[in-house]
């Protein structure tokens, strides 16, 4: 089975760090910067998704605006969307999810344009991605599950379907929060099923999402 690269280690790290309270909001010295041009940047910033192998980039505000580019472009970087939608319709029910054959009862939904490296996917291939103590873990749906979904489209490789089915949370919602997530998880994971205080976590990000709190 092939699934594209998740974000390695250090990655999640950076994303842990950037979920601690801060007293201020301008930059704090020496902790972000943009990877295209070095600016510093405020806890509140954008991110690009580099195609080449799927990770993301921090980016300043006119970096990341020189890359809003067409769902269809397959340059090297494409700009995720700030973007939180609540679904106000389930996408799923108990059916469709068993025949999504995810796992667990939380996961995200990413469609990929293009084959990429030794990852190869197909235009327009879904991957089921999930959060562990480990870091994101993908999975293939099968596409004829997949089209039982009802969901909004979903622009490729930068835009997920975020679905916590003990919840009923669904959202439309930027890659980066969903690593977000995944960092989260992983920050507070502990023993074998992740204890109290990962739910809790989990909890608090869709509180969060619900209350509009404002991604960093």
């Amino acid at each position: 089975m092939n699934v594209p690269a998740a974000p390695p280690t250090n990655q999640l790290r950076r994303l842990v760090r950037v979920e601690a309270p801060q007293r201020y909001a301008e930059p704090r010295r020496n902790t972000h910067r943009c990877e295209l041009c070095g600016e510093a940047l405020p806890d509140e910033h954008r991110h690009l998704l580099e195609t080449d192998d799927r990770q993301l980039r921090c980016a300043c505000r006119a970096c990341a605006l020189l890359f809003d580019r067409d769902a269809t472009d397959t340059g090297r970087y494409r700009a995720v969307p700030r973007l939180r939608r609540r679904l106000t319709e389930p996408p799923v029910d108990d059916v469709v999810w068993a025949a999504l054959e995810v796992p667990v009862r939380l996961a995200f939904f990413v469609r990929h344009l293009v084959a990429t490296g030794s990852d190869d996917v197909g235009a327009g291939t879904v991957t089921a991605y999930y959060p562990s103590p480990l870091g994101v873990v993908g999975t293939d749906v099968d596409p004829e599950a997949w089209a039982r979904v009802k969901h909004p489209p979903l622009e490729p490789e930068v835009t997920a379907l975020l679905v916590y089915r003990d919840a009923d949370e669904n959202w439309l919602v930027g890659i980066d929060e969903c690593y977000r997530l995944t960092a989260r998880v992983r920050h507070t994971w502990i023993g074998m099923t992740g204890g109290d205080k990962v739910w809790r976590e989990i909890d608090r990000f869709f509180t969060e999402l619900r209350d509009g709190v404002a991604p960093t």
